[in-house]
């Protein structure tokens, strides 16, 4: 059944199979029995999470990751079998439900699993818990052997509660200087070692990691975010990268008007664009409450197998575009991906907002639909 929103020209188109390939070629770097931890978290980076985690799946991954527990029932609503692991802070309240749906919490305060105990200690349903190690990246976890023993021996004694798992984020996986990478690695290691018992699950890779840093930090699983969506983590990645990654993410539209302006008229909010000569304008229907925020004026799309300029400040919900000559209503306008010889990529917009391309998928808006192809 058709929606509103597919009346509107405006969409994301989203490649599933190279989504797959990206999985696939990864799948080929690792060591027989590492799974391949695939997240979706954010909505898949933007790119839609239901249909990133069906195609994932099949190319080869068995557990799904998200941020939080409104986005591990969505998933689960979707997804009865694999793994899901919450790989931020959940609240105590959370534990009967994700207990019951068969979700993965991240935990890393003792005094969190106290709480929480007492709201399992009765039911059926086993809750499953991964320690998160802070080995450097400051945002949550434990910070020593002695929190990790505690909290290990807390859930151990804890009535259905079990470890599954332990696992450490890299702060600077994706830069060519190790030193600090070498830091956190160790002291992973010795919170490894610490532990009377390895949970089932060991994973500390993610994406640049998983790429460039060898077998030895596979440890029993990986995972896979900006790299799956076909998106190096960094340049210094980029330029050693052990396969071609192929980007998922299109982003296209049409004009909806084409008028021709004289020399000296004005364009968009404040007047802030005049013709410098006679020229043609078009109008594309999409704007900042799209994710084309303002600070995009000036960015090139590409129209006809030639890049024009965004003119004029960006509206809510359109935005102008200096042409050549006149197009027809309905010219396809491609904001980001590529169109005839040239390509728009999500890089190329991460420079013009002066910000990592990680961002980018992620603040196109729900506005905007995602067709799969």
């Amino acid at each position: 059944m058709m929606t509103q929103q597919h009346f509107r020209p405006t969409k994301a188109i989203i490649d599933l199979q190279a989504i797959q390939q990206n999985v696939q070629n990864l799948k080929k770097l690792l060591r027989p029995n590492v799974q391949i931890i695939a997240v979706v978290k954010a909505n898949a980076y933007g790119h839609g999470d239901v249909a990133v985690a069906k195609a994932a799946l099949e190319a080869g991954a068995t557990i799904l990751a998200v941020a939080t527990p409104d986005e591990a029932l969505h998933i689960r609503a979707h997804f009865e079998e694999p793994d899901i692991l919450v790989l931020g802070a959940s609240p105590v309240s959370f534990v009967p439900f994700a207990a019951q749906k068969r979700i993965i919490l991240t935990v890393f305060a003792s005094e969190w699993v106290q709480q929480a105990a007492p709201l399992i200690a009765h039911e059926a349903d086993l809750l499953r818990l991964h320690i998160k190690v802070d080995s450097g990246m400051g945002r949550i976890g434990v910070r020593s052997e002695q929190e990790l023993l505690e909290l290990s021996n807390i859930i151990q004694t804890a009535n259905n509660m079990k470890l599954d798992g332990i696992f450490t984020h890299f702060a600077t996986a994706d830069e060519e200087d190790t030193s600090y990478f070498d830091r956190q690695a160790h002291f992973f290691e010795q919170c490894l070692s610490a532990l009377p018992e390895k949970p089932r699950l060991v994973h500390a890779s993610n994406t640049a990691t998983s790429l460039v840093k060898g077998a030895h930090f596979q440890y029993d699983a990986v995972r896979y975010g900006i790299s799956m969506y076909g998106l190096s983590p960094s340049s210094y990645v980029e330029g050693i990268l052990p396969f071609q990654l192929q980007p998922a993410f299109t982003l296209e539209s049409e004009l909806v008007h084409v008028k021709q302006l004289q020399a000296g008229d004005s364009i968009g909010y404040g007047a802030t664009y005049a013709a410098p000569s006679d020229l043609w304008i078009g109008t594309i229907p999409i704007g900042y409450a799209d994710g084309v925020i303002r600070k995009l004026g000036g960015q090139e799309v590409i129209i006809d197998g030639q890049r024009m300029p965004i003119v004029g400040r960006i509206c809510m919900d359109q935005c102008m575009v200096a042409l050549p000559k006149a197009y027809a209503i309905g010219e396809k306008v491609t904001l980001i991906g590529r169109q005839g010889k040239d390509v728009i990529s999500i890089d190329e917009w991460a420079v013009k907002l002066e910000t990592i391309n990680y961002e980018v998928p992620c603040i196109i808006t729900a506005r905007v639909p995602r067709v799969y192809v």
